[in-house]
């Protein structure tokens, strides 16, 4: 069974396209304005209180976040730069206060549903991005669509916590957070292809990760010999991983400034200016015939389409593995996810999982429904839906934080391996 789109489909893949190229190119503008917002409340004060700040050099911090600003938007516009790569012509229009921002584009074999999540906790809220779109068809008449759409700050917080995943994925900064959860799953996957120890051996093993984000975990499966398949559903996710992955020449080759955006819960001033250069390894320097690919689109669009019986079913029975990183709480129907990640493994098959259980679309504003299970509800239902659960332990963890930060969230996550019995 295939999936079609209606006009309506395609128009709202055009519209929300256009606007997530309009957030990175206005990145500079909007936050531009937050910091000139502080400059203006330092008018706001008495004489004294200025010379106070002066002496402090808080004005000279704002002039550093001013100078950081215009270097994370340079990387931002490389993001966006060549809409022609991912077969989309979007003729977008300058904004005079991006210095002439570029293009903008989206993965060039993306399709069906875009969905974008993060577990990033600005000021105390948790922030969560359900972006929906078809990416099918050209952009051309999108133009005119964002020359009027002004980015939202929900629009700017999801730029944000890109440029952290960017941290977390991509750096050695990162790297204590990434091994935290990476190494653990990458382990168990060894273990239990423990009769194939060479990475040679390996490469006919087939390995899935849903919610690849910027594709690091992928990226290592891949780099351990096994066939590695991410898939990812966020605009945002998967034009920064083209960069990454396609379009990086060198070790650290881009600088960013991840944690300007907020001035609060900050020791020093290093804590929010310091600059973090990525990627930390060369991404396209994985061995000789390495078999790693990157799949835009909805997971149950495109591993749990349904198929009439007798139908041909192209990902029933086809996955050795199945890897999911802080993505089962993303679901609408965990019923569903967990259904779909049974029927396309093998028999035998490993599905080894980390991640919290913050459901995404829990009181969530656009009806959708939502199934929100405790951990103890979601392991008795993998175990009715045919799974053998293994290997439990809690793993203590944070997700995209600002090491330096005075404040920081640690999740609890969850760690199993399943196999499908």
């Amino acid at each position: 069974m295939s999936q079609t789109f209606s006009d309506a489909d395609i128009e709202e893949e055009q519209k929300h396209f256009s606007n997530v190229i309009a957030t990175f190119q206005q990145y500079a503008q909007y936050s531009a304005a937050a910091n000139n917002r502080r400059r203006k409340d330092i008018y706001t004060l008495p004489q004294g209180d200025k010379e106070l700040l002066d002496g402090l050099g808080y004005r000279q911090k704002l002039q550093e976040v001013d100078k950081a600003i215009l270097v994370n938007a340079e990387f931002l516009k490389l993001i966006v730069a060549n809409p022609e790569i991912f077969g989309h012509d979007l003729d977008s229009p300058k904004d005079v206060d991006e210095d002439k921002a570029g293009c903008g584009a989206l993965n060039d074999h993306s399709q069906g549903d875009v969905h974008s999540h993060s577990h990033s906790h600005p000021h105390h809220h948790h922030s969560h991005s359900h972006d929906h779109a078809n990416a099918t068809s050209d952009l051309r008449t999108a133009s005119k669509h964002q020359q009027k759409y002004k980015p939202t700050d929900f629009d700017m917080d999801k730029l944000r916590s890109t440029l952290k995943q960017f941290v977390r994925d991509w750096s050695q900064e990162g790297k204590e957070e990434r091994e935290t959860c990476y190494t653990p799953m990458k382990d168990a996957l060894v273990a239990h292809f423990s009769d194939k120890p060479f990475p040679e051996s390996r490469q006919n093993i087939r390995v899935l990760v849903p919610g690849a984000g910027l594709g690091r975990l992928a990226y290592d499966v891949a780099n351990l010999g096994f066939a590695c398949q991410g898939n990812e559903f966020s605009h945002y996710m998967l034009l920064a991983s083209y960069l990454i992955l396609n379009r990086t020449d060198a070790i650290e080759q881009y600088t960013i400034y991840p944690y300007i955006h907020s001035f609060s819960n900050l020791p020093d001033r290093k804590a929010m200016l310091r600059p973090v250069k990525i990627p930390d390894v060369l991404p396209s320097a994985l061995p000789t015939g390495s078999n790693f690919s990157l799949v835009a689109g909805d997971f149950e669009e495109i591993y749990g389409a349904e198929f009439e019986e007798g139908d041909f079913d192209p990902q029933a029975g086809q996955w050795d593995a199945v890897l999911t990183c802080f993505f089962i709480d993303t679901a609408k129907n965990i019923i569903n996810y967990l259904r779909i990640i049974h029927r396309i493994l093998t028999p035998g098959g490993v599905w080894v999982n980390i991640g919290p259980l913050l459901w995404h679309f829990e009181n969530n504003a656009t009806n959708d429904p939502s199934i929100e299970l405790d951990l103890e509800e979601v392991k008795m239902l993998a175990r009715k839906i045919g799974f053998v659960i293994s290997n439990e332990r809690t793993i203590d963890t944070t997700y995209t934080s600002n090491a330096q930060s005075m404040l920081g969230y640690v999740y609890k996550t969850a760690f199993w391996t399943a196999t499908k019995a």
